[in-house]
């Protein structure tokens, strides 16, 4: 068994796109635990999703065996965090298992949005901090700007962080031996009774749930009887080991260890982010501090195309719960969409990344519904309600005032995108509340904005008019009255229910608007006139014709009177207006997906 202060547990955090899962790469190679052979970029990433688009979904763990400059040989677990604004959760559980961190700076993007998010949150933690400038070897590289922002931004010394570009492999050896010389060994009694920290887990389809875990004191072993302290269920450990990318069995890990267990752990539900494991004869006191329960804050339902698939799709979602300790979700149903799940996301990119988990991996066809926030209804007789679901939406005239939640936006951009940014910001109802210079000339733009003009397509927004450099961070800081409406979209007066929205006042017509026209590009026209309509209550705001076809009824008429050919018309109408009384519209899936899709405006 190694000596506990031979152990370093750290993780790297950085903005997204700085270069956290490249590091890990060269990391893991000079460590030598994978040959050149197996090695592929991204190592860590094992999605597909997480590799096409190059950012990190799942934490991920692996123990690296390194001899230092002292000759002494120590073992140091990474615990890989993503970078996204959405994963915040996954970050504190994973910071809450390590005594140190790696703060990554892009050299020529400098500190960002994430950066400083992430340092709060690692400094909450009570970690230690080594700033690393990554990307040296760019043209664009600005290594003295970057020690400035380190200094004034950050309020961390800029002498003392590491040069290293991950990409050429240099500077890796001085990674390594800051994290060994700067980083204080794990606390922890191994004789003490066992108190072990759940900070992910995932679903072996051999052997059940595998559980990731750091020991904070005491020891494990396999054969040993374990207690969950949030369900009191109990289990017996099969196999406990360590990650050196695959998973390598060892007899026992005590306090300061990261490794994993696996107790033929049937139940999804059992096993919580952030509860503490501990000995069933001889348990703990008290658990491990410090952990909150992940809040959904974007709301959408899921339909399967095929009713037939509903079954799939449940089993679906509880085994995706299992990988994403943050997804919730209840039972659904709709008229127009069958049986389906409501679920509960972190964010936009959550919900995208869960659904094509559903489409990849189970080989699902889903439908989603318009992602909605959660609105709190203050009723005339004085009952508070909370909703997210637009069907559930009541009568308006009981309503005596709707609240809607706000989030406090940290812009960081250069301050030649200002003028967009702000143009930006206030089309989407966002208040000022301050911008100061960071450095000459890159802005911190604060404002305070609705959530619900966030989760449509803000950040892509943001990005673009920002060329890539802008960046944003978000915290929910509360409800503020708000003069909500539900817009309804019709076809040929029959109510689309997946389709209703709660939108401000303001944004009705422009949301229905649009959802008719896409409606109008999808829907294939028939024999008879297909009118689809946006209505808020009774009234209709926007309106689009899916024209018929028409048969030309008339081409067997050679001259002769007007008449006759009138007749032939007349004829024609009656026949189509009983085809319209009788007529259902066939809507394909794709006329679904297009409004749901983020309005480009």
């Amino acid at each position: 068994m190694d000596s506990i202060k031979q152990i370093r547990n750290f993780s790297i955090i950085a903005h997204i796109d700085h270069g956290k899962s490249t590091l890990s790469d060269r990391l893991i190679q000079f460590a030598g635990i994978i040959s050149e052979r197996q090695f592929k970029e991204q190592i860590l990433d094992n999605m597909d999703i997480e590799r096409e688009r190059g950012i990190t979904i799942k934490s991920q763990t692996v123990c690296l065996p390194y001899t230092a400059n002292d000759g002494r040989k120590y073992h140091l677990n990474l615990i890989d965090t993503p970078g996204h604004v959405d994963f915040t959760y996954e970050v504190s559980r994973a910071l809450a298992s390590c005594e140190g961190a790696l703060l990554l700076i892009d050299a020529s993007q400098g500190v960002q949005a994430q950066t400083v998010a992430n340092l709060y949150l690692a400094l909450e933690h009570d970690l230690e901090i080594i700033p690393v400038i990554n990307k040296i070897d760019l043209p664009s590289a600005d290594i003295e700007r970057v020690r400035l922002q380190i200094e004034e931004d950050l309020g961390l010394d800029p002498e003392s962080a590491i040069l290293a570009s991950a990409k050429e492999g240099t500077g890796i050896e001085d990674v390594l031996e800051a994290i060994v010389t700067q980083l204080p060994p794990p606390e922890g009694d191994p004789d003490a009774p066992l108190r072990a920290l759940i900070f992910d887990s995932h679903y072996d389809p051999f052997r059940g749930t595998i559980v990731h875990f750091r020991v904070a004191d005491g020891t494990i072993a396999a054969g040993q009887k374990i207690r969950f302290m949030s369900n009191n269920a109990t289990y017996k450990v099969e196999e406990v080991g360590i990650f050196q990318i695959e998973r390598i069995p060892r007899p026992s890990l005590s306090a300061g260890q990261v490794g994993y267990l696996i107790a033929g752990i049937k139940t999804v539900s059992d096993t919580r982010c952030g509860d503490t494991i501990t000995d069933d004869a001889r348990p703990c006191k008290e658990p491990v501090p410090g952990f909150k329960e992940a809040k959904p804050v974007v709301f959408a339902s899921i339909y399967p195309v095929a009713s037939d698939d509903y079954e799939e799709l449940a089993e679906a979602l509880e085994k995706l719960k299992l990988n994403d300790a943050s997804l919730i979700y209840e039972k659904d149903n709709s008229a127009a969409l069958g049986f389906g799940f409501r679920c509960g996301f972190l964010g936009l990119l959550h919900l995208e990344v869960v659904q094509e988990r559903l489409e990849r991996e189970y080989g699902l066809s889903l439908i989603l519904t318009v992602p909605s926030v959660r609105y709190k209804l203050i009723m005339q007789d004085g009952t508070e309600i909370i909703i997210d679901n637009p069907a559930l939406y009541p009568d308006p005239t009981t309503i005596d005032q709707a609240l809607e939640p706000f989030i406090k936006a940290t812009i960081i951009t250069p301050d030649r995108y200002m003028g967009a940014v702000m143009q930006l910001c206030l089309e989407r109802r966002g208040i000022n509340k301050n911008y100061q210079y960071l450095t000459s000339d890159r802005l911190e733009m604060i404002f305070e904005l609705p959530l619900s003009e966030v989760i449509y397509d803000f950040y892509d927004r943001l990005k673009s008019i920002t060329q890539g450099y802008g960046s944003f961070d978000y915290e929910i800081i509360g409800y503020r009255p708000t003069r909500l409406v539900k817009l309804d979209i019709l076809i040929n007066g029959e109510r689309l229910d997946a389709l209703s929205q709660l939108v401000h006042e303001e944004r009705a017509y422009q949301r229905a608007r649009l959802a008719c026209d896409r409606l109008r590009e999808e829907i294939p026209r028939q024999m008879f006139k297909i009118a689809i309509q946006g209505a808020v209550g009774g009234k209709i705001i926007a309106r689009s014709t899916v024209n018929p076809y028409r048969k030309d009824v008339t081409a067997k008429c050679y001259g002769g009177d007007i008449t006759r050919k009138r007749k032939l018309l007349e004829k024609q109408k009656k026949g189509k207006k009983r085809m319209k009384m009788v007529g259902k519209v066939m809507i394909p899936q794709a006329a679904f997906l297009s409004v749901l899709k983020t309005d480009t405006e």
